[in-house]
């Protein structure tokens, strides 16, 4: 496979002593979505700017679409999307207008530069409001028309720092339309988010980065397996709990002490033999649920506090 991102040892310490990267390794696939996860602070962003060249590493090494981002940052760039938090975008020109300068700006004839503005509205559905100064758009559409002037060259990587925020449901979900279909004619997109749903619903695989550190790298089931399987969840009075949780001893155990008792399952189809083995004792729960980690319980576990202390990268696959 073909590999789009190559980020090895990369350190960041700035003048300050800040240290906002430490030895982050990792790779990216040809038309993977990776994502990219951490707490504000965490050293998102710093990867970010590290590999599309807008700031250098401390030490390490990275190359983005097979280019040495330290020895050519220019072809870097000609191969690349960006989109960062903050749109850059000018309220007085019109969409149009300002695909269009875009376009020229990356050296396309005034007629094509016209032509792959008109392709890029059409696409995001901005046609409409295509006349219109981006002044008047909706934080929505304005994030549209920014991943618009991302593709104005057909990158092969597209780098996207939390993309979403502040975008109402309808929104971002539109915009996940749109990072999809990227991937699907072959794009390779490296996505930064806070939003676990997000990550879920997008990413092939993902690394938790945390205090600059990558502690977990893998796909959302393999980070979710690390903090067990599935359980039968169970609540019903203390002494039903107990004589359950003794019975089914090795399988089950009991919950902040009374009243709950959870039994490990293989997996979800094994609930209804469980489910049988406390029939026939007679139980009767008073409330049943099968739970399954989450992504965000994996990232609370990961980044919580006293995460901190903990060191290396939990997966199950090689960095």
């Amino acid at each position: 496979m073909y590999v789009a991102i190559e980020a090895e040892q990369l350190a960041k310490i700035y003048a300050t002593g800040t240290e906002a990267l430490r030895d982050v390794t990792f790779h990216v696939g040809e038309g993977e979505i990776f994502g990219y996860l951490g707490r504000n602070g965490g050293g998102k962003t710093t990867t970010v700017r590290i590999l599309t060249g807008l700031t250098g590493a401390t030490r390490g090494r990275a190359r983005v679409a097979g280019v040495d981002v330290v020895a050519r940052p220019e072809d870097v760039r000609a191969r690349i999307g960006v989109t960062l938090q903050e749109a850059a975008l000018d309220e007085l020109l019109t969409g149009r207008e300002f695909l269009t300068l875009v376009a020229s700006l990356w050296g396309l004839p005034r007629r094509e530069a016209k032509a792959r503005a008109g392709e890029l509205l059409e696409l995001f559905d901005l046609t409409a409001a295509a006349g219109r100064r981006i002044g008047t758009y909706s934080g929505g559409m304005q994030r549209r028309l920014d991943l618009a002037a991302a593709l104005v060259r057909r990158p092969e990587v597209l780098f996207l720092d939390e993309p979403t925020t502040g975008l109402d449901p309808q929104s971002r979900r539109a915009l996940w339309d749109e990072i999809r279909r990227l991937r699907a004619e072959g794009t390779t997109v490296f996505l930064t988010t806070q939003y676990l749903e997000e990550a879920e619903a997008l990413a092939d695989r993902l690394a938790v980065v945390h205090e600059g550190r990558i502690v977990a790298l893998g796909s959302p089931e393999t980070l979710r397996s690390q903090l067990g399987g599935t359980v039968l969840r169970l609540r019903t009075n203390p002494a039903d709990a107990a004589r359950a949780a003794s019975r089914l001893a090795g399988r089950a155990h009991l919950v902040n002490g009374a009243g709950t008792v959870e039994i490990d399952l293989e997996q979800p189809a094994d609930a209804l033999e469980a489910a049988a083995a406390l029939a026939a004792l007679g139980l009767r729960p008073d409330d049943v649920e099968i739970h399954r980690p989450s992504l965000e319980d994996v990232f609370v576990a990961l980044t919580g506090p006293g995460a901190g202390s903990r060191s290396g990268t939990r997966s199950g696959e090689a960095a």
